[in-house]
């Protein structure tokens, strides 16, 4: 029971409890009720004033974006003025900031034709555009002016310091060689001194100073940048095309036509030609190279400017030393020209790389193509050439005859081509490839070699008719073909001929010095023989040597002896004129005959002497000992003249 009167009790209360707070409940209601109805009149009357500090807030936001504005423009405003103080005063007294001035002036022209919204835009960017104009005048007469100052010419001596020591000059004209011994024909000894100079190392020259080429390489990119891209490259070319010239023109490079190349004398011409091979060197290894560094140091990264540049500036030059070459390869052909144009090919092709990597681009392809047509109108020239010389030796009709039957001057002078011909063995064979590929080149030097040898020999065989002397025929033909054989065999042209070429040509001497033997001494051998020395009364004896003597006529051994002594006198007198050069040769002539003459002289004194010895002044009969023979034989071939020998 207590237990209910206590739940009940404590119902009771907290009914009691929630009557109160749903009193209370009601209350705050009707509170907030109020001021919702407060807040609301609040609002509407709050709104005017809300919509008009929003309209002042965005005023701000706008004036400050105004001032921000203005500040910015106004700021460009000052750049401009200050780069208009830099560009009227000009670039020369501080380049570096005039070029940072040309960059602001750019940077305004960029804002404002962004801006063209900006009212007053078009004044501006006029102005600006204007400043810019005279701005870029002065930068073409600043990069005029900075690159005549530096573009000196290189002197002779400059330029030879960046030589090898081997084409130095020591003395002489600019373009002669230090080095360059001429042999006989008078041409350069060039194969050799090629090989030494495979490995060589060239320097180009500096042409400019390096300080000056980060200050012209801003001005060409500003002329670039400024659309002034025809006046740089006319500045550029003009000033250092002439630079280019008058180093080679002060080096004595000269500007020919073909007609005064045509004019020349030989000897002046061959000078030239010589100097000509040097310049093409020093052009193509030192100057053009150099031009073509200079060019791509101050146009870097403007790639068509500085081909079309270089190729400006090596345009004339190029010219003046292509077309001497190209009038010499044309001019009248004559077999002394050989060697000076296979020296002109070997340079050409010498040089063929460096041409081709300094010329590689588009616009010196002209040139190119210039020098490889050269090369192979030398080629082409040189060739006929040969084929020329060939062609005269066999029908060389000068009558020029060497009276002491001496090794002709043709015979000398074709072999000493012919020797010449084997310093030049590598051009010779780059020369055959060039008209047969693929043929052996050693195999076509050796027939055109052996054809040579053949029509010189033809000559002389033609030459050697003009004596009225047999015997003088066939020393002409033993003198001159042991002169090619001895030639040969102490030359490069051993190896090519063949001992088989050598020993057929020795056994050709041996055939004329056996010809000359017995055409000339024939008769007095004859007039030793005891043929035809029958009884024709007179008195007759016994030879000393036992032989019988006997019916053997006094006067006809005195005629015998008086023949003998005439023949021989004859002889001696005209064959001590004669010459054989070669000493070995003549010595072996001299016994050659002396075998033959000494034995059938004491053999008649033997057999036929006692029958004059009796008789009445011997002496005019028996002048001669064997041994005064003997003696005499040894002044024959010696040349002397006719004075000399009746002495």
């Amino acid at each position: 029971m207590g237990a209910i009167e206590t739940l009940t009790e404590r119902a009771a209360l907290l009914r009691e409890s929630l009557q109160k707070s749903q009193t209370i409940t009601d209350g705050i209601v009707s509170i907030l009720g109020s001021f919702d109805h407060r807040l609301s009149t609040l609002e509407a009357a709050m709104r005017p004033t809300q919509v008009r500090t929003h309209a002042v807030r965005i005023a701000h936001e706008n004036i400050d974006k105004t001032l921000k504005s203005a500040e910015v423009i106004l700021g460009q405003f000052d750049r401009t003025r200050e780069a208009e103080i830099k560009v009227l005063k000009g670039p020369h007294e501080d380049l570096e900031n005039y070029l940072e001035a040309v960059d602001q002036l750019r940077s305004v022209l960029r804002f404002f034709n962004s801006n063209k919204s900006f009212r007053s835009s078009d004044g501006v960017l006029s102005n600006v555009n204007n400043l810019l104009g005279k701005a870029i005048v002065k930068l073409e007469d600043e990069f005029r002016g900075l690159l005549a100052k530096h573009s000196k010419p290189v002197e002779p001596d400059r330029l030879f310091d960046c030589l090898p020591d081997a084409l130095r000059p020591s003395s002489g004209s600019p373009g002669q060689q230090g080095d360059s011994d001429k042999n006989p024909l008078g041409t350069n000894n060039s194969e050799h001194q090629a090989k030494n100079l495979e490995t060589a190392v060239y320097t180009p020259p500096v042409l400019i100073a390096p300080r000056i080429l980060p200050l012209l390489r801003k001005l060409a990119q500003q002329l670039v940048q400024a659309g002034h891209q025809h006046q740089c490259l006319k500045i550029y070319s003009e000033i250092r095309a002439t630079a280019l010239e008058k180093s080679l023109s002060s080096l004595g490079v000269e500007k020919l036509s073909r007609d005064e190349v045509q004019k020349l004398q030989w000897e002046s011409l061959e000078a030239k030609i010589g100097n000509w091979i040097h310049f093409m060197r020093i052009a193509v290894k030192l100057l053009f190279a150099g031009e073509r560094q200079l060019c791509d140091q101050i146009f870097e990264g403007i790639a068509s400017l500085k081909d079309q540049c270089f190729a400006e500036v090596a345009a004339n030059s190029v010219v003046v030393l292509l077309s001497f070459g190209e009038a010499i390869a044309k001019s009248k052909r004559s077999p002394e020209k050989l060697f000076v144009l296979l020296d002109m090919y070997e340079i050409m092709r010498e040089l063929q790389p460096e041409i081709e990597a300094t010329f590689e681009s588009k616009s010196c392809s002209e040139m190119r193509e210039s020098a490889l047509a050269l090369t192979k109108r030398l080629a082409q020239t040189a060739k006929e050439t040969f084929g020329d010389f060939e062609e005269a030796v066999e029908k060389d009709a000068t009558k020029t005859t060497v009276a002491d039957g001496t090794v002709h001057p043709l015979t000398s002078y074709v072999i000493n081509y012919v020797k010449f011909l084997f310093d030049y063995q590598t051009t010779l064979k780059q020369l055959f490839q060039e008209f047969e590929p693929g043929d052996d080149t050693n195999s076509q030097l050796a027939s055109v070699t052996m054809r040579i040898m053949q029509a010189l020999q033809t000559n002389l065989d033609g030459k050697s008719k003009q004596y009225k002397d047999p015997a003088l025929t066939y020393l002409f033909l033993m003198n001159n073909i042991h002169y090619m054989v001895r030639s040969v065999r102490r030359s490069e042209a051993k190896d090519l001929l063949g001992d088989d070429w050598i020993q057929r040509h020795r056994r050709i001497v041996q055939q004329n010095a056996n010809q000359y033997r017995r055409v000339a001494w024939a008769k007095v051998l004859q007039s030793l023989s005891g043929q035809g020395l029958t009884s024709s009364g007179g008195s007759s004896m016994v030879g000393s040597d036992g032989g019988n003597s006997s019916g053997v006529s006094r006067a006809a051994v005195k005629e015998r002896f008086r023949s003998f002594n005439f023949q021989f006198e004859e002889l001696h007198q005209r064959q001590c004129q004669w010459m054989v050069p070669d000493q070995e040769l003549r010595e072996s002539l001299r016994l050659a005959v002396a075998e033959v003459l000494l034995p059938a002289y004491r053999s008649f004194i033997r057999r036929f002497g006692p029958l004059v010895e009796n008789s009445k002044n011997p002496v005019k009969y028996m002048r001669y000992t064997p041994e005064d023979l003997e003696r005499m034989l040894g002044e024959f071939f010696e040349g002397k003249s006719l004075n000399e020998t009746r002495r």
